[in-house]
């Protein structure tokens, strides 16, 4: 399928420009790219704002009153399992249905030895899932395939029979399990 894409630093006059935005201006970004973006017909709609309970989140929520559901992602660091903790309760306050957690940047593989081994402290994503209710959709490794799909602005999801496309495949399938 095609995937369509706005992001504000798509309007920036160079990669390097700062956008120094107070809440109203962001708000008002945010309004503009959801309405006024011609999007034509969508199976989905995603919005990928920062993470925590910012202006962003928010705005998006007020914006789309009837939104499908909250993915949230996290890394096994603590700050980050700490900013999806809060974004659970964000989403709860909100009514948001809370679809579930991704866990990005888990184990690695050395490429030498094949052993698997934590860059992180492991455990965050499963202490969310227990502790909040939430489901796992799935962990992602830590993978140099898609930092280097990412650097070449191809999605990794294309990149056949490579491990990271299959396990990003698997999470498609169980967000998609959630909404139907």
């Amino acid at each position: 399928g095609t995937m369509k894409v706005m992001s504000i630093a798509s309007l920036m006059s160079s990669g390097d420009d700062a956008l120094i935005w107070r809440g109203p201006l962001k708000m008002q970004a945010i309004k503009q790219m959801i309405e006024e973006v011609h999007w034509d017909e969508l199976d989905y709609l995603i919005v990928d704002s920062p993470p925590g309970t910012g202006d962003e989140p928010l705005s998006v929520c007020q914006l789309i009153p009837d939104i499908t559901g909250a993915v949230l992602v996290t890394t096994p660091q603590k700050i980050s399992s700490n900013d999806v903790r809060r974004s659970v309760t964000f989403c709860r306050k909100l009514k948001l249905p809370v679809l579930g957690i991704i866990e990005n940047m888990g184990a690695v593989t050395c490429p030498h030895c094949m052993k698997e081994f934590a860059l992180f402290p492991d455990g965050a994503a499963r202490q969310i899932v227990q502790d909040m209710q939430v489901d796992l959709l799935g962990s992602i490794p830590f993978l140099p395939a898609i930092a280097h799909s990412s650097d070449k602005g191809a999605p990794v999801i294309e990149e056949h029979n490579s491990q990271a496309a299959e396990l990003m495949k698997h999470i498609i399938k169980n967000i998609e399990e959630k909404i139907s």
